[in-house]
């Protein structure tokens, strides 16, 4: 009964859920591409050659935490030109799901530096600038919480959240611009310009299974992203509601 009302009021009911069920294919599909598809790294042994394999799930948290954080810059612009809190829902949607998949890339990270540096955490310059972005992040969330005006806190959220985004940037050009261990698992006659270590030539499946797993995780990404702008939405709602309540 509560199941069927849910589909007549609500529009977003049947392709929410259709695209959590697609998330949750995607997830499995990125787990046999990364376990099982994937070949081995040709010139990597015992441990290493098995963390490895995390590279790919690494990999696409890294790249879902980066399309969050551009959709906060996107809704954080669309609020301050537009001034429709819609935009600043988009942009805080955004930044929870960027936050939580960039704890992703560090979970992943320390995972696979166990085997290779012999240390789950060492204070590298790339390690260091990412968790720096993430502590700016969370300071958003927490910033956010402590302002009661809908606009008041928008409009502040959107201004931080523009120059937040200079963290992103700069996480990743960490390791060129100073001397890092962080590996580069691409071979190149660059390679050694570009700062940390080379992982080395691996399987010619490696772009075909990072292409998969990406791909599997903007799927994920959206679902999260989807749910939670809709949660915002009927949070919203439920303000507007009250305000004219008390009026």
């Amino acid at each position: 009964m509560t199941t069927a009302l849910q589909r007549k009021s609500d529009p977003w009911y049947g392709p929410l859920l259709a695209l959590d069920v697609l998330a949750g294919l995607a997830m499995v599909v990125a787990i046999w591409a990364g376990l099982l598809f994937a070949k081995d790294a040709v010139n990597l042994a015992g441990d290493e050659r098995v963390a490895q394999r995390i590279f790919y799930f690494h990999m696409g948290c890294n790249i879902t935490a980066t399309i969050g954080f551009l959709m906060s810059v996107v809704g954080s612009v669309g609020y301050l030109v537009r001034r429709t809190l819609v935009w600043d829902r988009i942009a805080q949607a955004g930044v929870e799901v960027g936050t939580l998949f960039a704890f992703g890339i560090m979970i992943t990270g320390s995972i696979w530096a166990k085997p290779t540096w012999n240390t789950y955490w060492t204070w590298d310059p790339r390690l260091t600038t990412a968790t720096i972005t993430i502590l700016i992040y969370l300071a958003y969330m927490l910033f956010r919480n402590g302002m009661d005006n809908r606009h008041t806190r928008a409009r502040f959220a959107s201004i931080y959240a523009l120059f937040a985004f200079l963290s992103v940037p700069f996480t990743y050009y960490s390791a060129r611009i100073f001397r890092s261990i962080h590996p580069v698992v691409f071979n190149g006659t660059n390679a050694e310009a570009q700062g940390g270590d080379v992982v080395g030539s691996v399987g010619a499946t490696m772009g075909q299974t990072l292409l998969i797993t990406i791909t599997c995780f903007i799927i994920l990404f959206l679902a999260l992203f989807f749910h939670r702008w809709r949660q915002l939405s009927l949070e919203s709602r439920i303000e507007d509601l009250r305000e004219e309540l008390y009026q």
